[in-house]
């Protein structure tokens, strides 16, 4: 399997990253205790959020008391198997508007240098009698293989995992980006559960780690739809300022895969392309993690990797039915990623530099950082790397194959993460400018 295959790579990383963080020491890996709770700082976490929350406008409800988004449910078809995906986002702005997903321009450019990062699929032509409203089946050329086990064994220190492989890898052909045959649109339309039913929604042997309840409407009434569904396991994380929510469905690494929850496709891993960002002919948007941030669910300044695996069940498998998993992540105990441009910022160029396809920039806390409790929760992109240009005694970038500190800037991970929506105010501006030489392009 392609999975394990490759494992050996990142377990050579995770050893290194392992012997970075031993060094750091364990107060980081501890945390600090805080009067405050991590779930401080992310809005309500209980009842559906309002409508005008949504970026996603076509998601039918999200529940913060159930950290799910249900979201329209599509039939399709991938080499004789019946396929069932979601629609997110589309780069052109009139169908995005039409369909009630994000407008994500970006995606126009994402198989620049990479074909396969997007799979050219056909639609049936059903006639009246067979489709008298509603969507045409959608025949992709390949589907993810849910049935493997997801695999997150915790290290001494949580992260890195001692051991870990996908539980969702694609098969030959899949890309969750397609485009129809005769369009040049580029919508995110991964594939979440295959088959006829019954839905695994506990262990996942047929759908997404994140899928925690599948509805499939049976036929419609004269002059009525009835309209299929999922709900997915929501991720909690930050724009300029403010609390958001977002799916994460796909990446291009395995270990991304495993902490995200999502799809391991490698045909994403050179999607156009690393460190791109706002540059001629990047499909991408920055993401900023972190690796040692704080941790502890008592501790308003828990955030990152460490944090995710000690406190956020990352090892369990995700269920309606595991409340204390749902608690944990309603409560902060998600990575809390920071975002780039988002659809709701004022400036246009901001609102329309949005893509599903984040390239993550991870930081690593340093020595100093750690010992005087400087590792604190970030929540706002320029102000992220204003700190990795101006101290890089407190941040710095990490070499993915060594786990050794690096140049801060794009580490080679790339994350299928459409945004929903904001659980309290509207990010609309970043809380600070970028500093002169940061890696804000020069305008």
């Amino acid at each position: 399997m392609k999975v394990l295959s490759k494992r050996w790579l990142l377990a050579s990383a995770t050893v290194a990253i392992a012997a970075v963080l031993a060094a750091i020491g364990g107060q980081a890996l501890a945390g600090s205790k805080a009067a405050s709770k991590s779930a401080q700082g992310l809005g309500p976490l209980t009842g559906l959020l309002p409508r005008d929350h949504l970026t996603e406008e076509s998601a039918i409800q999200v529940d913060l008391s159930k950290e799910t988004v249900r979201l329209p449910l599509y039939q399709g078809r991938a080499n004789g198997e019946t396929v069932w995906f979601v629609l997110l986002d589309a780069s052109d702005q009139g169908i995005a508007h039409d369909l009630g997903v994000n407008y994500a321009p970006k995606l126009g450019n994402i198989a620049i240098g990479d074909p396969e990062a997007v799979q050219t699929v056909t639609l049936d032509s059903p006639t009246p009698d067979q489709n008298k409203f509603g969507q045409a089946i959608v025949n992709f050329q390949g589907a993810p293989d849910f049935s493997p086990t997801r695999i997150a064994e915790p290290g001494p220190n949580g992260f890195p995992l001692a051991n870990f492989q996908p539980g969702a890898v694609a098969n030959p052909g899949y890309s969750p980006f397609i485009r129809i045959a005769g369009s040049p649109t580029v919508y995110s339309a991964p594939i979440v559960a295959t088959g006829d039913g019954p839905f695994d929604v506990v262990h996942h042997t047929n759908t997404g780690d994140r899928v925690l309840g599948v509805h499939i409407a049976g036929p419609s009434a004269p002059g009525q739809f009835a309209e299929s569904w999922v709900d997915l396991l929501f991720v909690k994380g930050f724009d300029a300022g403010q609390p958001i929510i977002y799916i994460s469905t796909d990446a291009g690494q395995p270990l991304t895969s495993v902490l995200e929850r999502s799809t391991y496709v490698p045909a994403l891993d050179k999607a156009a392309y690393n460190g791109g960002d706002d540059f001629l002919g990047s499909a991408r948007e920055r993401l900023f993690g972190f690796i040692n941030g704080q941790s502890g669910a008592d501790n308003r300044e828990s955030q990152g990797f460490v944090h995710l695996v000690k406190d956020g069940h990352a090892s369990e498998d995700a269920s309606a039915g595991n409340t204390a998993l749902i608690d944990s992540l309603r409560n902060g105990g998600d990575l809390l990623n920071v975002f780039g441009d988002f659809p709701t910022l004022k400036d246009p160029r901001h609102a329309q530099a949005y893509s599903p396809l984040w390239d993550a920039q991870l930081g690593l806390w340093t020595n100093k950082a750690v010992q005087e409790g400087l590792n604190k929760r970030q929540i706002d992109e320029v102000q992220v790397f204003n700190l990795a240009a101006t101290r890089p005694d407190l941040i710095t970038g990490i070499n993915p194959a060594t786990g050794e500190p690096a140049p801060y800037g794009a580490s080679g991970v790339d994350i299928n993460c459409a945004v929903i929506g904001f659980t309290d105010k509207a990010p609309t501006a970043n809380l600070a400018d970028p500093v002169p030489n940061s890696q804000f392009p020069p305008r």
